[in-house]
């Protein structure tokens, strides 16, 4: 059994912690969504970097169905958030801010609300409103590698990176 609280960031933590993971395919970006998952404890703020097409939404699904999601998981491109209150261990909101017009766009969103709750952000593009969000826990970045991709993952401990490891 994962001691979670043992990888517990709180949001004033530097991410002073570095790892990159290869990721073949796009099982292998599912699965460190779900190892991802397994990890997080609520409240918790993670960030997803990347290009369009960088894997971001396949990372989510993979972290969404970690978290016992059963469901589909759809972009939240145009709603700009998706929540998932139903899932076991706390609410997961999903945001992808590429199409954010303007950061008071957050406010009307309900960011304050979903802060308020003990639940995880996901944030997709958080760079769009990066000064109006508050610090990730987790920081990950998806680039394209080859056929597959890498993952650029920054954390406050290491014990956290470690867990993450196949």
């Amino acid at each position: 059994m994962l001691d979670r609280a043992r990888y517990t960031c709180s949001m004033t933590q530097a991410l002073s912690h570095l790892r990159e993971f290869a990721l073949a395919d796009e099982s292998a970006t599912l699965a460190l969504g779900g190892r991802v998952a397994s990890a997080a404890q609520v409240p918790q703020v993670i960030f997803l970097r990347g290009d369009l097409g960088a894997g971001k939404t396949t990372f989510s699904r993979g972290f969404l169905h970690g978290r016992g999601h059963d469901g589909s998981v759809k972009s939240p491109t145009y709603t700009l958030v998706e929540p998932y209150e139903t899932v076991p261990g706390g609410p997961v909101f999903h945001l992808d801010l590429y199409r954010l017009g303007d950061t008071q766009e957050l406010a009307y969103l309900g960011l304050g609300d979903y802060l308020s709750v003990q639940g995880i952000l996901l944030i997709e593009w958080p760079e769009r409103a990066e000064a109006q969000l508050p610090p990730a826990t987790l920081d990950i970045t998806l680039t394209p590698d080859g056929s597959g991709r890498k993952a650029m993952v920054r954390a406050c401990s290491p014990e956290l990176l470690e867990a993450l490891s196949d």
